[in-house]
């Protein structure tokens, strides 16, 4: 509930409405409690989202390649996929059970994407989902390698994103934040593309501890 309130700015009446909508979009996305691979199986099979253990701050790393995501063809299975892997990246920041306040970072990255690659549709569904959905959840987003012909596509769909997202995402420009990244998420959780010394681990790939309750 925390969550909610930080995201309302501690007004009560504004967090519970928020929480009841919470609660509503979750009975009707997520009704068995989990959202099971055999419903998302076109998205996994891109292999374009990657889950690679925890930043320096213990915050769930996320890595999103553009050049392997292309528009989705169904819009319910694509918003599943979305909820799968948001779930699954905060999941592995759990130490046990989960305490509440666990957080995500993102890294987008848009080396070598072309035009077939441009979803404004699927950003802002990403992005709308952790405004509403996931309050609090994001801790960073650092959007990697942008070419110029992205700049327009990203100007439109800044603006369906509140203060609170925007100040939270960094577009990497310079050798300097590109340091930054890395020294706030860690050599070994980041592979080496990226300046680190880890592998890449496919989202569906990724084994979970056990988690109680």
């Amino acid at each position: 509930m925390m969550r909610f309130l930080i995201a309302r700015s501690m007004d009560v009446e504004k967090a519970a409405k928020m929480f009841v909508q919470w609660q509503k979009w979750r009975d009707t996305m997520v009704p068995n409690g989990r959202i099971d691979e055999s419903e998302i199986e076109d998205e996994l099979e891109a292999r374009k989202i990657y889950l690679q253990g925890l930043s320096q701050n213990g915050h769930s790393v996320m890595i999103v390649k553009g050049s392997k995501h292309f528009p989705a063809k169904d819009q319910v299975q694509f918003k599943k996929y979305v909820v799968y892997a948001l779930d699954k990246t905060i999941s592995s920041a759990f130490q046990g059970r989960e305490i509440g306040n666990e957080k995500l970072i993102g890294i987008l990255d848009l080396q070598q994407i072309s035009y077939k690659n441009i979803d404004p549709r699927g950003l802002i569904t990403g992005f709308q989902f952790l405004q509403a959905y996931y309050p609090e959840r994001l801790a960073k987003c650092y959007i990697l390698n942008m070419p110029r012909f992205f700049i327009s596509v990203w100007k439109m769909v800044s603006r369906f994103l509140e203060k609170v997202t925007l100040e939270k995402i960094v577009i990497v420009s310079n050798e300097e934040e590109r340091k930054s990244m890395i020294e706030e998420i860690g050599e070994e959780v980041l592979p080496a593309e990226y300046g680190g010394k880890g592998k890449l681990i496919a989202l569906q790939d990724a084994v979970l501890p056990h988690l109680d309750g």
